[in-house]
């Protein structure tokens, strides 16, 4: 298999990826608001977090030591399209409450939000396996799976899905054509296979990513990454649901983007694909530091034009700008994170220094953060009639403030590495 062939083959695992995710993530609040369950979005969504919190670091111990990346994707992929099944059959009854659906959701995600850190895993190995650079080639490949994201969310809008349960099958089927597609991957080797030699319990459970909290740097790296990981999911859960709760008044009937929701978002994601681009570049040429920045200073954008903006002409422009602005504050996030991440650990403990990534950033911070933001939208809004209706801008100036403060912070604290190891 030459590198042309690779890298193909990292682009279709990509695409299916997050296509997975991009069928449900964004309309999925539209979907619970319009089931009258408005007010509990935000645990939906932060539950991706809680179980982000542990499930990719023991899922990349194992992928570190006991199963190989790409069987261990394949088997987390098939049981979360399973359990999405179920949860579209729950969907699609008249009536339903909460803890009929919330478990199943949550055993579907549980199983789903390693694979993000395991995708990666499986993309650096293949890429060193054939001596191609992570950093210059890893980025190009990773903007099929925004893409596929993409494709997933508008083929749901397009089709009249957004606010109905088909979205939850159509994730399960990408899910398991996923599942089959990644035992043709090339194969991950485990540490164990690698070495004869006995090796500590600290180390046979690959719990030495943790390690990594013992240098100031990189502690303070996972803090803010954590701090910042509240955030991301703030307007995946909120967006569509802001967006849409315009419907119920007079002047905004008709307007293409309320009835269309998921199309004016996803220019989030094409933004996305430009943006990764430049990440090689502003890596190399500013650093850690100063990407962390920008994408810290674009969140603050991203929800200060969110309050100022609305589906209608012309204040749609600012929602426009920040779709944007998302590319920046996403990628210039998750993906540099992930690139710094793998430079800076020790290739044995790959996954599970991913895993510890994730854990930081769609664990701990995106929970916490969605647990915090469902609390400022109840505050602000109220449920009517299946739309969340209420004082939006004062929720998404709550949300820019935070984001303000995090970015002084880290500018203050954090410190650029001053020479090579």
């Amino acid at each position: 298999m030459n590198n042309t062939s690779i890298k193909s083959r990292l682009i279709g695992m990509n695409f299916l990826e997050f296509a997975v995710w991009g069928a449900y993530l964004i309309s999925m609040g539209g979907f619970l608001a319009s089931k009258g369950m408005g007010a509990n979005i935000g645990w939906f969504y932060s539950i991706q977090g809680v179980v982000s919190i542990f499930m990719p670091a023991i899922v990349g111990i194992l992928a570190d030591r006991f199963v190989q990346a790409q069987r261990m994707l394949a088997l987390c992929h098939l049981i979360a399209a399973i359990s999405m099944i179920g949860v579209g059959i729950i969907g699609s009854q008249s009536t339903f409450d909460f803890w009929e659906i919330f478990p199943l959701y949550t055993l579907s995600v549980a199983a789903y939000m390693p694979t993000l850190a395991l995708s990666n895993s499986v993309s650096y190995n293949a890429l060193e396996k054939y001596n191609l650079d992570t950093v210059k080639d890893f980025p190009p490949i990773r903007i099929f799976g925004t893409i596929g994201f993409i494709v997933s969310m508008l083929a749901v809008d397009l089709l009249g899905w957004q606010h109905g349960p088909q979205q939850f099958y159509v994730s399960a089927g990408w899910g398991i054509i996923l599942a089959l597609y990644a035992l043709t991957l090339p194969a991950c080797p485990t540490a164990q296979r690698n070495s004869g030699e006995h090796k500590g319990l600290v180390e046979a459970m690959g719990l030495r990513a943790f390690a990594l909290f013992k240098h100031r740097r990189m502690a303070l790296f996972f803090i803010f990454s954590m701090l910042l990981g509240v955030s991301l999911q703030i307007t995946n859960g909120f967006a569509n649901t802001f967006i849409s709760s315009f419907s119920v008044q007079e002047a905004f009937k008709g307007v293409f983007f309320v009835d269309h929701a998921n199309l004016l978002i996803s220019l989030s994601q094409l933004s996305e694909t430009f943006c990764i681009l430049l990440i090689p570049f502003f890596l190399k040429r500013y650093g850690i530091k100063t990407v962390m920045l920008i994408a810290m200073l674009a969140w603050v954008l991203r929800f200060g034009l969110f309050a100022i903006g609305t589906p209608a002409f012309p204040q749609v422009i600012f929602l426009i700008l920040s779709m944007i602005v998302y590319g920046v504050a996403f990628d210039f996030f998750n993906v540099s994170g992930s690139l710094f991440v793998d430079k800076e650990c020790d290739p044995s403990i790959r996954s599970s220094a991913q895993g510890l990534f994730m854990l930081m950033t769609n664990g701990i911070g995106a929970s916490v953060g969605m647990v915090g933001a469902q609390w400022v939208v109840n505050q602000h809004t109220q449920n009517v009639n299946g739309a969340q209706i209420g004082d939006w801008s004062s929720v998404w100036f709550t949300f820019a403030a935070y984001a303000l403060v995090v970015g002084v912070a880290f500018f203050i604290l954090f410190q650029e590495k001053t020479e090579k190891k």
